[in-house]
């Protein structure tokens, strides 16, 4: 027999839920079967599997220790995570100690080998804010990958916290590897649920700062339909609907403009009204302003020449800003709260060294 008690971080999610993730071997059936005999119960009374959870239930298995370990499969994950760490080459996590959203730098690239100090910033009992560094996946694209979601869980939570509950953080928006600034990721069931809502329903406001070739002369609100192509990892922005293409819709607002090299550039702030995989890069692309550093819809010659006179090797753009609307299923704390992330070090000395300016500068 084994009794559980459920943590304040996995309340609000259904029961067969919360069993499928502790007994992660076992089939759905399996659980079904189990409650209908009592062998698992809640509270110490039978339960159908659709109860939410609260702090504080029970959740008492009467099956062995032998049935349990192996539906688990938990032997030796702490060893498993830690000899991935180690022939990875990926550092574990420290908290860093100045998360003060003033500070102007951050360090550009994440390599194997170094030690990842997240960029915090903003933190309470729910929620978590991370300024995202380029070169960081956001999540896995593949089963070895070490990503934002795994040093998020290893910032949070001890190896014996990890191998002892159903619970693990996740983000709530998601970043190219190379394109920087601001994810938001849930620290218990409920933040996640809440927090999820929110940019599903697009309850908040997104805006970016890049860097784009030629002058844009005024503010402009953009609209067209984009296709992906997933064998490429691609898309392609028309203005005409296209049989697979979503709509999107993107408004930006020129900041500053300057020359450099015969050439103008203009600083962008972006609002990301509907936010789909490549979206500002591929639109700015279609109507004539690549951003500076990007290798797949930018140009060639661009990127050599910031790559040459900066040592640029990604593209300038960063999610910079989220602003959240007051939703009624929104913790009160959170309605009308702005988030701000400071430009990578990169990008600020390349808009420095031209001249440009940012809307908080002016």
């Amino acid at each position: 027999m084994q009794v559980i008690r459920v943590t304040k971080q996995e309340e609000g999610q259904r029961l067969d839920r919360y069993l499928g993730k502790y007994l992660s071997q076992a089939p759905m059936s399996f659980f079904y079967k189990m409650l209908r005999k009592k062998n698992i119960t809640l509270n110490g009374k039978k339960a159908a599997g659709k109860e939410k959870l609260q702090e504080g239930d029970e959740i008492t298995f009467f099956l062995s220790d032998d049935t349990i370990q192996k539906f688990r499969g938990v032997e030796n994950i702490g060893q498993r995570a830690d000899n991935r760490t180690a022939s990875s080459g990926q550092p574990t996590v420290k908290k860093q100690k100045d998360t003060s959203p003033e500070r102007k730098k951050q360090k550009d690239t994440v390599t194997s080998g170094q030690q990842i100090t997240l960029d915090v910033v903003y933190e309470d009992e729910e929620i978590l804010v991370i300024n995202k560094p380029v070169g960081m996946l956001s999540q896995k694209a593949g089963k070895e990958d070490i990503s934002l979601v795994e040093y998020v869980t290893d910032y949070l939570m001890t190896r014996e916290e990890q191998n002892n509950t159903t619970f693990r953080p996740g983000i709530c928006n998601r970043l190219d590897r190379n394109t920087t600034g601001l994810i938001v990721a849930g620290k218990t069931i409920k933040s996640l649920q809440y927090m999820n809502r929110l940019f599903r329903e697009r309850a908040l406001q997104k805006y970016y700062l890049c860097l784009v070739k030629g002058r844009v002369a005024g503010s402009a609100y953009i609209d067209g339909y984009l296709k992906k192509d997933e064998k490429h990892n691609r898309v392609t922005v028309t203005r005409q609907k296209q049989p697979g293409a979503v709509r999107i819709v993107t408004a930006y607002e020129p900041l500053s403009v300057a020359g450099w090299k015969g050439e103008e550039y203009t600083l962008l702030k972006v609002h990301l009204i509907t936010g789909k995989s490549h979206q500002i890069r591929a639109h700015l692309k279609s109507i004539g302003h690549p951003i500076v550093g990007d290798t797949k819809y930018g140009e060639k010659s661009l990127y050599h020449l910031f790559k040459k006179e900066f040592g640029v090797r990604y593209q300038l753009l960063h999610a910079w800003k989220l602003c959240l609307d007051a939703a009624d299923y929104l913790p009160e704390k959170y309605h009308g709260k702005v988030f701000t992330a400071p430009l990578p070090e990169c990008f600020y000395r390349v808009i420095q060294e031209l001249g440009l300016t940012t809307e908080e500068e002016k």
